[in-house]
């Protein structure tokens, strides 16, 4: 930041004096350190574009003090009259290029973004070249290096050839850009328009025939909400019924996990009605939003909303849930949940159904224990509003870290994807733990990864792999539209294989006393889980899918509420030890794994587990698809009824 502001401080210094080569100098750095800047410190750039010096201003400016410096040393007025005219015509088609790509980025917006069914009749077109099409900015206003190269050096050789050379590469290189840009739009013209391409949708939903709908929104959608989805598809696509996965915000596409399920997304809620859905007859709501409202309307179909987890936060328990048909729970606990509030919301509506997600996760008996304890803190995030704050984060996750680390166990830390997003407390405190960690793994001399050049390698070819299947290289949402087929269902077997091979490779190859600290998508929540001896957390969904395992578990306690008073506030507790904010009891915590026999805690458990998730037989799987097709049933039944009923009142009126 220091070499940007002095390369530019420095040309209209060196541009008065003049000073060629100090000009040269400030310049190349100016150019340098600009580029620099946007791949490290992109934050920094975007703050200087909030201050009205964007990246064309910066140019112009350039631009301006180099002519300064050629009048200031005397160069003919022919020579600053031609560049004056081509940097003024090279910004000039900079605009222009500037206004054909967003007319082509407007007409190439789609009222419905595709996955998994064959667009290839829908007559879209392919995206533009990337290097046409992407960062172009960037790359039209480097246009102007030859002529900047070309005017110095006939500055210094006091010959004026470079100079006309290096402005006419300027001006051919500009307008041939424009004009090859312009035959992209000719072709982007040939888009189809809305109606043919709805059209063109429901005429693959018509062949495929949806009878279940996964239904999702939210208004800041990134890599952190998505979670909400993806937890739920390998259980859709366990289903008798035929899903279908209808997204409305675009961004959600680049998150989306793999599936052969038919995804839509639809921004607009004009064009989510024109969608033709017949025979849905059940719509699953994994969060609340406001956009739900569009598709609640659709009254042929019963509309459950099955959250993305049971925890003792208000979102378990919200009012809100009022407007669905019927309420999917886990197990007893979110029932007596929905009770307790008293939302008016009727026993008959909530449905126990489990948690298929859980499969995956091992059981305390068959967990085989490292050469120390392994401890799990994941903590939750700070909520959207201090009445749901149910972080330990900010009151004591570090000194929880300090007297984890002095205790001699491993930690595996995994915070909410969402921590730090509200408060700068927690995103602070993040950073404290992460570096907690770090400087213990330094001291412990387990800082270094096992890792060999060729397992790196291995583990960065199958994350390219696990993106590929997902669909994350495939262009933007509108290219994917236009590449979407009905996929071969025969990649399932692989994407298991590589995400097990994945996190394999990926445990194995460091150090068996090391800390980690988890901020991506893999490793996975519940392999995290498969690794720990105990877990470590706050009032989340993330306790009671943790109860699955049997293993021991510790619910913080922050504001050192009375243990029956924190018991009977949160269900969760039920079978866990509780953590005072000072961290007195971790000790006696710590015995329950590393002496099994001191562990009183594990007869509530084995309790705890049925009343939280359940009973295992039948399993979740077969209670979740029974759940769905009862629904589903009951919706055509009374759809039957409805219509017999229309077709009587119809007769009637023509009598």
């Amino acid at each position: 930041m220091l070499l940007f502001a002095a390369g530019f401080a420095a040309l209209p210094v060196f541009a008065l004096l003049p000073s060629l080569w100090g000009f040269a100098a400030a310049s190349a750095v100016s150019y340098l350190v600009d580029e620099a800047l946007h791949v490290r410190a992109p934050q920094f750039v975007r703050r200087l574009a909030a201050l009205q010096l964007d990246r064309t201003l910066r140019f112009a400016f350039r631009t301006l003090m180099l002519l300064a410096l050629a009048d200031r040393m005397e160069a003919p007025d022919r020579i600053l009259v031609a560049g004056l005219a081509v940097f003024g015509a090279h910004f000039t088609l900079v605009m222009l290029y500037s206004a054909v790509h967003h007319a082509i980025s407007r007409r190439r917006v789609l009222p419905v973004a595709v996955r998994n069914l064959d667009m290839s009749g829908a007559g879209i077109q392919k995206t533009p070249p990337a290097f046409l099409y992407r960062r172009f900015l960037r790359k039209l206003l480097h246009l102007d290096l030859p002529a900047h190269a070309g005017l110095l050096v006939a500055l210094g050789a006091g010959a004026w050839y470079p100079a006309v050379i290096g402005y006419a590469l300027t001006a051919v290189a500009a307008v041939a850009a424009v004009a090859v840009l312009l035959m992209e739009f000719r072709r982007a013209r040939r888009m189809p328009a809305k109606d043919r391409m709805i059209a063109e949708v429901n005429r693959q939903l018509a062949g495929y025939r949806p009878e279940v709908a996964l239904y999702f929104s939210f208004a800041a959608v990134s890599r952190d909400f998505m979670y909400q989805v993806n937890m739920w598809i390998e259980t859709l696509e366990k289903l008798d019924r035929r899903p279908v996965i209808i997204l409305r915000e675009q961004a959600s596409f680049r998150y989306l996990s793999r599936t052969w399920i038919p995804v839509l997304c639809v921004p607009k809620a004009d064009d989510l009605a024109e969608l033709e859905l017949p025979d849905v007859r059940v719509v699953l709501y994994p969060g609340n939003a406001g956009k739900n409202v569009h598709m609640l309307r659709v009254a042929e179909a019963k509309h459950v909303f099955i959250g993305h987890g049971d925890s003792d936060k208000l979102a378990s328990s919200n009012r809100v849930s009022k407007v669905y048909d019927e309420i999917w729970v886990a197990g007893r606990a979110g029932r007596d949940r929905y009770q307790r509030v008293r939302h008016a919301i009727s026993d008959g509506a909530i449905v126990e159904v489990g948690r298929p997600q859980l499969s995956s996760i091992r059981l305390h008996a068959d967990h085989v224990p490292g050469p120390v304890p392994v401890v799990l803190y994941a903590p939750t995030w700070e909520g959207w509003s201090d009445d749901d704050c149910h972080t330990s984060l900010i009151p004591m996750g570090v000194p929880l870290i300090e007297r984890l680390i002095a205790q001699n166990v491993r930690i595996i830390y995994k915070p909410h994807p969402l921590t730090g997003r509200r408060s700068p407390e927690a995103a602070a405190a993040d950073r404290a733990v992460r570096e907690l960690l770090t400087a213990d793994n330094e001291r412990r001399g387990a800082a270094r990864a096992l890792t060999t050049v060729a397992v790196g390698a291995r583990l960065r070819e199958i994350q390219d792999r696990i993106d590929e299947l997902a669909g994350r290289r495939s262009g933007d949402y509108t290219q994917q539209t236009r590449d979407a087929r009905i996929p071969d269902r025969g990649d399932t077997a692989e994407w298991h294989a590589l995400h097990s091979e994945w996190h394999r490779l990926f445990w194995e190859s460091h150090e068996p006393l090391r800390h980690h600290a988890i901020l991506g998508q893999l490793p996975t929540l519940y392999e995290c889980f498969n690794q720990a001896d105990m877990l470590i957390s706050d009032v989340s969904s993330v306790v009671a899918d943790f109860v699955a395992s049997l293993k021991p578990y510790a619910l913080t306690n922050a504001h050192d509420l009375p243990d029956e008073e924190f018991r009977a506030a949160y269900t969760t507790a039920g079978g866990a030890y509780l953590l005072d904010r000072a961290c007195t009891r971790l000790p006696e915590i710590l015995r329950s794994i590393r002496e099994p026999r001191h562990d009183p805690m594990a007869p509530h458990r084995s309790d705890f587990k049925e009343y939280v998730l359940g009973t295992d037989r039948p399993t979740s799987m077969e209670r979740f698809n029974t759940a769905v097709n009862t629904l589903s049933e009951k919706a055509a039944a009374e759809r039957g009824e409805y219509v017999t009923h229309r077709d009587q009142h119809a007769v009637r009126e023509s009598a």
